[in-house]
């Protein structure tokens, strides 16, 4: 089975993203995938892709082949500091305040709620 990296086209028409995953080379790009590494967003400023490099190294150890655009993305993210090239969390900056007053006052009322009693038999 001929394993590769490459991306996979996503969201609408003229808004298009792109996730990097590991897939049998036999699929059609949007076809069945193996695992999702990371993502690419061409029309994003600055830092437009994140890559969970551990999982890109065990792939390619375990003779994945990257395409161009694939091979590129995993170069520049090894020469980014860790902190930036892995997905999949979102730092304390990056969220709003009002998210985090919301999901507090979310959890204030779910607290309030008396249990329902049980029937006695």
């Amino acid at each position: 089975m001929a394993v590769k990296i490459r991306l996979r086209r996503m969201g609408s028409r003229n808004a298009a993203f792109y996730r990097v995953i590991v897939q049998d080379g036999r699929y059609a790009p949007t076809g069945r995938f193996i695992e999702t590494l990371g993502w690419y967003d061409p029309k994003q400023d600055g830092n437009n892709f994140s890559l969970n490099i551990d999982r890109v190294n065990y792939w390619l150890e375990n003779g994945a082949q990257p395409s161009d655009t694939a091979a590129s993305l995993i170069k520049k993210a090894e020469a980014l500091p860790a902190e930036k090239s892995v997905s999949g969390e979102v730092t304390e900056e990056e969220v709003p305040a009002a998210a985090v007053e919301a999901e507090a006052e979310v959890a204030e009322e779910t607290a309030e709620v008396a249990p329902v009693e049980e029937k006695a038999e």
